[in-house]
């Protein structure tokens, strides 16, 4: 007989299949096993089917499908080279595959609550099938007692689980009835009872059209109560466990010190070496003192002590994990039903949002899910949103972000989103300290969260003493790459919207200039024309500290005013132009080589061009005025006649008024353009300044009388007719009383010479400068002022907007003080001559004349 000499191996790939349960391929091959002779014949053979299994652990919704596939490819020499393309329509079909029990709810994943017979089935114990035939027996069992009622509630559920047999069970009136009157009756006594008939109607609440079922019976009313029970008796419970704790702790003189403290805040008991909580036992470390046992505590009760707190402990954590299961499903029939907004209103009186709060203490992920949830859901209603403040619902809130579940974390985030268009709840976020945490899971959340968060983020921003906090994270740095890396046309308007905020903060702006990060913006703007990003740049330049970096842009900004097709893009690049007032910027070159004064005339027109845009333009000539050779520049080519006609056409409007009249400040201060503005302007200028003076806005007045007194330093002429119009606004009053007692023909304490009034006492004077007719006066009432006022100070007061030129030069005015105050003196000597030569009355007391 020939010996065996040889073996020989051969494997034969076959299919490929997906696993059924796992994100895993199934590849089947056979092996073939031949033992051969000497002579190379075979002996003895033997063929066998195998199968290998291929885990794709990194397989997610954003995996590269064709790439993933090359690499199992390359990994297992089981799969020929042909099946490329099969292995590929496997695996996407495997990243689309979702499962049955996944229920998407209000943005996030809900899964369906476990029922006492899925519990069961978990503990391979054998379940009767429910048969829709059967359901009158079924309905027999609800009449027996709580055993029987159970049985047949589980096997209704069954049925109820089933979609297709709904309908047919919302005909039988019996059923339903028997039901209700079962849960109204006897959820006290059982919560594997009250759990399968609630479950039974959250499956009727799943579908809207039976929806009247469950409002029929009454079913959310119940479902109020039993979590209302629920939760007070889950308190008895946790005092009565504190007390066995703390007696076992004073018997024994046992101590425990936790090592780590998990997310659930309940009170911990000690069994052994052992610490536990509702949800079970935690690690810890245990310390034993090295005290004696209390007389009264010997071996045998401190054994049996233990094992009676073991007992307690097993049966409250099965009655926990039963109770939040109810609570989860009963939860989950309210969510559904409140769609009506009748219905959630009924919730709220009945106190549906403290049991929600009060049910964020637990720590089971699946039912914290499903309450923030629901809270995101009321949290749109400003009376729900008040209501959850009063209970402190911020506070409970970094707890749940510093989950592991990511659907528990996108729910949070959501929540927070709404609380936070309350400024209030915004003040309370900080201070429980949740800026920082959220810049963390910026970085390392999903991208489906990235949204919210910046959404969240943006609206922190909007408190100037908040924005300065963002200087201490890594948020700066972190916000700037991601509009940097961006797809154009792709960026979120949330990140965009934050910057800007952040940029108006003069540290956050100082970062976003640092690395060549400047740059890298005004490339991108340029090349997407974005007038988000542009506005982003130009809070950014409106600092001290960052303008200096502008220097060698602002030729391609210059250029871009006249060839940008989008007038949202051009008003911001005006806007930061505007920004840049520094000295050695040459701005009279700029205007002539980027031919921008056509532009500029063409823009002033009035209404030719969009208020918003003509108020940069202002802005930006008061910048640019402050240069000599600029500001000669733009009178010689008539731009201030273009301003009076605009100063004319746009009178009501108070922040083009201020910022034009800064322009004439601006060209005032210069020798070679003061006589320009002076006389050239056919005296409109000066007139409208002198009229101003007694406009209601008081901005308005200060650079008004700022801008006087330059002219009235250098015009004799318009020196005494500016002195008599202080006289006249300072002693309105006086002037007024002087008038009706000299045209008092009863009056004869006046002397009787008929000499005229002086010049101050005349209403002719620069009546033809008049900018506010007597008959227009009426139109302006205090609160106008006060409203006008008000908005005027607030954007010179908010970062996010360029500050109004009238305040960059306040240094200047100072200058004009002292003159100022020379020109009033001269001014009340004056008039004080003039009234002890003409009115010779001594009953008038000096503290009449207000100068």
């Amino acid at each position: 007989m020939d010996e065996a000499k040889f073996l020989k191996r051969k494997v034969r790939s076959g299919n490929l299949d997906v696993h059924p349960t796992e994100k895993a391929l199934v590849v089947n091959y056979d092996v073939e096993a031949l033992i051969l002779g000497e002579l190379g014949d075979p002996m003895l053979g033997d063929r066998k089917e195998c199968q290998k299994i291929i885990r794709l652990k990194s397989l997610n919704a954003d995996t590269n499908v064709a790439l993933l596939a090359k690499e199992v490819m390359e990994k297992c020499s089981l799969i020929h080279g042909s099946k490329l393309r099969e292995v590929e329509q496997l695996i996407y079909y495997l990243q689309t595959r979702r499962t049955n029990d996944e229920v998407e709810d209000v943005g996030i994943q809900l899964s369906r609550p476990a029922s006492s017979h899925a519990t069961n089935a978990e503990r391979n114990v054998d379940i009767e099938r429910a048969i829709i035939s059967n359901i009158d027996s079924y309905i027999e069992l609800m009449y027996e007692e709580i055993p029987g009622k159970i049985r047949g509630s589980s096997l209704i559920l069954q049925l109820a689980r089933v979609p297709d047999n709904l309908l047919e069970l919302t005909k039988n009136e019996s059923l339903l009835s028997a039901l209700a009157r079962v849960l109204r009756e006897d959820w006290r006594r059982s919560i594997e009872l009250s759990t399968n008939i609630v479950y039974i109607f959250f499956c009727f609440s799943t579908y809207s059209q039976f929806h009247s079922i469950v409002l029929e019976y009454r079913i959310g009313s119940l479902c109020m109560d039993i979590i209302d029970f629920e939760l007070g008796r889950y308190d008895q419970w946790k005092e009565d466990m504190e007390k066995r704790r703390r007696h076992f702790e004073s018997t024994t003189g046992l101590s425990l010190f936790p090592t780590e403290i998990g997310n659930n805040l309940d009170k911990k008991a000690i069994v052994g070496d052992e610490i536990w909580n509702a949800d079970g036992p935690l690690d810890f470390e245990v310390k034993r003192r090295s005290v004696e046992l209390t007389s009264s505590a010997t071996d045998v009760d401190v054994n049996k002590m233990k094992e009676d707190i073991e007992k307690s402990r097993k049966k409250f954590k099965s009655l926990t994990r039963k109770q939040e299961q109810l609570l989860r499903v009963a939860f989950y029939l309210l969510l559904n039903i409140a769609e009506n907004t009748e219905v959630e209103r009924k919730m709220r009186k009945k106190n549906v949002i403290g049991m929600l709060i009060k049910t964020l203490d637990r720590s089971n992920t699946d039912l914290l899910i499903l309450v923030v949830t629901f809270l995101k859901k009321l949290s749109i209603f400003r009376e729900n949103k008040d209501l959850m403040a009063d209970l402190n619902v911020i506070e409970k809130l970094p707890r749940l972000l510093h989950n592991s579940n990511s659907d528990l974390i996108q729910s949070t985030l959501k929540l927070s989103f709404n609380l936070s268009f309350d400024t209030k709840l915004r003040s309370k976020m900080i201070r429980v300290g949740l800026l920082p945490k959220l810049v963390t899971l910026l970085i390392q959340s999903e991208i489906k969260n990235k949204t919210t968060i910046l959404g969240l983020l943006y609206h922190l921003s909007m408190d100037d003493k908040v924005k300065s906090m963002f200087t201490y994270t890594d948020c700066i740095p972190m916000v700037t790459d991601m509009i940097l890396v961006s797809n154009d046309n792709q960026i979120k308007p949330e990140l965009t919207a934050l910057c800007i905020n952040l940029a108006a903060n003069k540290r956050n702006a100082q970062l976003m200039v640092e690395n060549n990060i400047l740059q890298g913006l005004i490339r991108r703007a340029f090349r997407t024309q974005d007038p988000l990003v542009m506005k982003m740049i130009r809070n950014i330049s409106q600092h001290d500290c960052t303008k200096e970096s502008f220097i060698e842009f602002v030729g391609d900004f210059a250029t871009a005013l006249t060839q940008s097709e989008s007038q949202d893009f051009v008003l911001e690049i005006v806007g930061v132009l505007g920004n840049l007032t520094l000295p050695d910027l040459d701005y009279s070159q700029i205007l002539r080589r980027c031919n921008l004064i056509p532009w500029i005339r063409n823009n002033l027109v009035p209404g030719k061009a969009q208020d918003d845009l003509v108020l940069e333009v202002v802005i930006f000539l008061g910048t640019a005025a402050y240069d000599e050779m600029c500001a000669r520049l733009l009178c010689k080519a008539d731009i201030l006649l273009s301003l009076v006609e605009l100063l004319r056409a746009k009178q009501e409007d108070d922040e083009i008024v201020l910022q034009i009249i800064y322009v004439f400040y601006q060209i005032a201060k210069h020798d070679s353009t003061r006589d320009y503005l002076i006389r050239e302007t056919g005296n409109e200028a000066p007139g409208y300044l002198i009229d101003l003076m007694h406009d209601k806005n008081p901005m308005i007045r200060k650079v008004c009388d700022a801008c006087l007194d330059v002219i009235a330093l250098c015009d004799e002429d318009w020196a005494a007719r500016i002195k008599v119009e202080k006289f006249r606004s300072h002693n309105q009053q006086w002037l007024e009383m002087v008038e009706s007692i000299t045209l008092d023909p009863t009056n004869h304490l006046m002397p009787d010479e008929d000499d005229s009034l002086p010049p101050f006492a005349s209403g002719d004077l620069l009546k033809h400068t008049m900018l506010f007719p007597t008959s227009n006066a009426a139109l302006f009432n205090a609160d106008d002022v006060d409203v006008v006022a008000k908005s005027l100070s607030e954007a010179s007061e908010n970062p996010s907007r360029p500050v109004s030129r009238y305040t960059r030069d306040l240094d200047e005015m100072g200058e004009l003080t002292a003159a100022r105050s020379r020109s009033r003196l001269s001014i009340g000597s004056g008039i004080e001559d003039l009234c002890v030569s003409k009115m010779k009355c001594n009953e008038f007391n000096a503290s009449h004349v207000l100068i």
